[in-house]
């Protein structure tokens, strides 16, 4: 059983880095955003290097992550474990806590030795105006570099999430090459919107505010073979 998130990341992008990996839908506002394996690695290596070259975090180290399924939210987790720090979700205090614009108020009963805040904008532009207290993520990540080596062994905890996205995987039956589309707002556990299809070898297809008379234009155009959702069935058992 893997017990390694940052390899099974870098396993998951070596066959073919330049195909699509994750692509992001916000039926609210018409986004679409797509990410290369290659893509969404330097955003990962440039989380990571932010955390170890200038927070100073080590292994273990807790972190906050107050954010909702998208993509830049796939770049923060994955640069976390990348660095080993420990992602954890009762309040108390962390080493860094990072927070959607909306959700700044809930930061404060984290404390927090550095705080980032994410406007999650379709395009990653900077914040206009950031939040007091915070440190606008975008503006700080972008300066860091392109590539970083994970440390051999997993952190505490992958053991633990990847033998569930392992066992997610398998209910949903995903084998290698799989486009899953996910739900967000009915799946918002990263178990099952990052970490399973990644450990089996799947792209994903994030849809945010998903509005139900896209989904079949969706699933022909972005080619979906696995769906997980409430109101969603497997396109390969109809």
């Amino acid at each position: 059983m893997a017990d390694n998130i940052a390899r099974v990341f870098a396993d998951a992008i070596a066959t073919d880095p330049t195909r699509p990996l994750l692509t992001w839908y916000d039926d609210a506002t018409g986004e679409r955003t797509e990410l290369s394996g290659a893509t969404l690695a330097n955003w990962v290596a440039k989380t990571a290097n932010l955390l170890v070259d200038e927070v100073a975090l080590a292994p273990g180290d807790p972190a906050a992550v107050l954010l909702p399924p998208h993509w830049q939210t796939a770049a923060v987790l994955l640069g976390c474990w990348s660095a080993k720090l420990t992602v954890v979700d009762a309040p108390g205090a962390v080493d860094v806590l990072f927070a959607a614009a909306d959700r700044v108020d809930e930061a404060n009963a984290w404390s927090a030795g550095e705080r980032y805040a994410l406007a999650l904008d379709p395009f990653a532009l900077p914040m206009r105006q950031v939040p007091p207290g915070f440190a606008d993520f975008v503006s700080a990540v972008r300066g860091h570099g392109d590539h970083f080596t994970p440390y051999p062994q997993g952190g505490d905890g992958d053991a633990e999430l990847l033998a569930r996205a392992e066992a997610r995987g398998a209910e949903l039956c995903l084998t290698p090459g799989d486009r899953l589309l996910v739900d967000t707002g009915r799946h918002p556990d990263p178990v099952d919107w990052l970490l399973a299809p990644l450990a089996a070898g799947a792209s994903l297809v994030l849809c945010g505010n998903l509005d139900p008379a896209r989904l079949d234009s969706r699933t022909a155009t972005e080619k979906v073979t696995r769906s997980v959702s409430d109101q969603l069935s497997d396109p390969e058992s109809d």
